[in-house]
């Protein structure tokens, strides 16, 4: 369908009288809605009529958020405005789970398997413990396998199995639904 002379002095005259693209897409056959929103921007076509129906309508006064039968007041919902068919609604806090009491760090790794960053080698865990701007910060130093930068103790720590990943966040998704 090419837009001939006749079609665009139609398309002109139905935008001035207010009608929508789709109505227009309509009277003129074979284009579609898209189509006809494309040449009125490339025509430049800006102000237009209000549409009839449009412009005789009242307008509804909105309602006082007071409630007749209680005398009292209610409190007003939050009013989206816009799309909100991706809103997230609030969800409920979840409630916090104490966290387990940590062992004292010194009865974890004996003073005899500590390694600082002169004395960790490829064999040895790279946990560090404590805070490294401190003196006494140090690294686990206990025997890793090859290839893994932990030992088995903290490797449990590090390294956590998918199920359980999926299982850990499957009731905050629940929450948030």
């Amino acid at each position: 369908m090419s837009w001939t002379t006749d079609r665009v002095e139609l398309l002109k005259k139905l935008w001035a009288e207010g009608l929508s693209a789709s109505q227009i897409a309509g009277e003129l056959g074979g284009v579609t809605r898209n189509a006809v929103i494309g040449k009125v921007h490339r025509l430049g076509l800006s102000g237009r009529a209000k549409a009839p129906s449009s412009a005789n309508k009242p307008r509804r006064q909105r309602p006082a958020n007071t409630t007749a039968s209680s005398g009292g007041t209610r409190t007003a919902e939050p009013v989206t405005h816009g799309a909100t068919a991706l809103k997230m609604a609030p969800a409920a806090t979840p409630a916090a789970e104490p966290m387990p009491k940590a062992e004292p760090v010194a009865e974890l790794v004996p003073i005899s398997e500590r390694a600082t960053i002169l004395t960790v080698t490829e064999r040895t865990c790279k946990w560090p413990i404590g805070d490294p701007s401190s003196e006494d910060f140090y690294f686990c130093g206990r025997q890793s396998d090859a290839g893994v930068p932990y030992c088995a103790h903290h490797c449990q720590i590090a390294y956590q199995p998918v199920n359980e990943r999926r299982r850990d966040r499957r009731p905050a998704v629940r929450a948030a639904s």
